[in-house]
């Protein structure tokens, strides 16, 4: 109230100063001095109305930002989980790949082992398969040239001859 009263004085006082008294006359001090009475009056009535209404204003402002930096917390606590996740799915990607990478070089290796044990076995056979070839190829050309050499009649080969002949041969 004290407030009210001083401002009303601030404000009547450059009037008082400033008014002519030289025969106008006019009523601008009785207007200002029902101003503030009504300004007072006004305040005296609204005054704990108003309060309330700011208080009442600042207190839902303050549970909206309370609600709202509950709501960030939340959302931040929400975030941080995620990222641990997306570290612990990184790790464990990480580990899966290190794992298919081991996996990858066994299969390797054993392919290969496998893959050199079938080309020596393949080898072997290829060898064996070309003596006995070479064997049976001989035995047919001797055979051939015994059997044009016999029919022949030129040669005439008496059975010791023949026989120490097939002698050296399966010797």
């Amino acid at each position: 109230m004290k407030k009210l009263l001083l401002i009303g004085l601030v404000a009547l006082a450059p009037m008082a100063l400033l008014a002519n008294s030289e025969g106008v006359e006019t009523d601008i001090v009785q207007r200002t001095v029902n101003f503030v009475i009504f300004a007072g009056i006004l305040w005296y009535v609204l005054a704990d109305k108003i309060k309330a209404f700011f208080a009442n204003r600042t207190a839902s402002i303050q549970a909206e930002l309370d609600k709202v930096q509950d709501t960030l917390k939340a959302s931040q606590e929400k975030v941080e989980e995620a990222n641990k996740k997306l570290e612990e799915a990184k790790t464990l990607a990480a580990e899966i790949v290190d794992g298919a990478k081991a996996d990858i070089e066994s299969i390797k290796k054993r392919v290969s082992e496998a893959v050199d044990a079938e080309i020596s076995n393949l080898e072997k056979s290829f060898d064996e398969r070309i003596k006995v070839e070479t064997s049976k190829t001989k035995r047919q050309i001797v055979s051939e040239v015994l059997d044009e050499l016999l029919s022949s009649g030129n040669v005439s080969l008496t059975q010791d001859e023949l026989a120490n002949i097939v002698l050296k041969k399966v010797a």
